[in-house]
């Protein structure tokens, strides 16, 4: 079969290497083993076009076909791929655009955050169109209940993790557990209540008086909280209902950094895998 370049006056592609990817596609959109005739089908191919593709993919280890009943499903190789691609993942190279993105589309000051070992500290700060006043700059260690940020990592993580994260007093043992008071395991549980209800935290004048803010967790392959964004202005012109246009912005955002970092699920299912361990 010979291959075809696509008809595109920006870059050339091949266009078998697309068609064939349709089926490798199709095969890891499904839940298990396809016979021929449907995974063509979901690929746009007829059984004869899509079979040469197979045979090929066969031969790499791409795929592999039941002998008993004929069927196909990824193979070795396609693990490898994808174990490979996840390995390489980095949270705030998938994260910086879609951050530039809504801090372009709503105006608003944008930061990201990672769990560093003092907690949610700040590795991008995207400023706004109008100044903004905040604390906020890379390297910034915000605190884990006190601010929005903080808590949508706190309500997306186990609670023993949290808790071995929050400062110390000097001379405290690195990682030894800090009891919560009452009220402040109120507040982490109105955290993942938050999180549950609308997949987003929310900040309105506090910590920082007049500025109000969303923050989501994203979450990686194996639904563990991989990073957080946050969005933040000032509350005359930054809305803090839960449907409004910035909280649907940012929970839209979280949602297509977890995609690209491997994240299948819903952000509820997100949260119910990363509290297991």
């Amino acid at each position: 079969m010979q291959d075809e370049p696509e008809k595109d006056p920006g870059q050339r592609a091949v266009q078998s290497i697309e068609v064939g990817g349709r089926l490798l596609l199709a095969l890891a959109a499904h839940h298990g083993p396809m016979n021929l005739k449907d995974l063509a089908a979901q690929a746009g191919l007829t059984p004869a076009r899509a079979h040469p593709y197979l045979v090929s993919f066969g031969k790499l280890g791409l795929i592999e076909q039941d002998k008993a009943t004929g069927r196909y499903a990824l193979g070795p190789s396609a693990l490898q791929v994808g174990l490979a691609s996840l390995s390489q993942l980095d949270p705030v190279r998938v994260a910086g655009p879609v951050a530039e993105e809504l801090a372009s589309s709503t105006g608003f000051a944008v930061a990201l955050a990672l769990w560093g070992n003092l907690g949610p500290t700040v590795v991008r700060m995207i400023e706004a169109r109008q100044p903004l006043l905040v604390a906020m700059r890379s390297g910034t260690v915000m605190s884990i209940l006190g601010t929005a940020t903080g808590r949508a990592f706190a309500g997306a993580l186990p609670e023993k993790r949290v808790v071995r994260a929050s400062p110390g007093a000097v001379g405290d043992e690195p990682g030894q557990a800090i009891a919560f008071s009452a009220a402040e395991l109120k507040v982490l549980r109105q955290a993942r209540q938050d999180l549950s209800a609308h997949g987003l935290v929310r900040a309105e004048g506090r910590p920082i008086p007049g500025v109000n803010a969303f923050s989501a967790p994203a979450f990686d392959h194996e639904g563990q909280p991989a990073i957080v964004i946050t969005t933040l202005g000032h509350q005359d012109h930054f809305p803090s209902d839960w449907n409004s246009s910035v909280a649907d912005a940012v929970r839209a955002a979280a949602a297509q950094i977890s995609r690209g970092l491997g994240w299948q699920g819903s952000p509820a299912g997100g949260l119910a895998a990363s509290k297991r361990d």
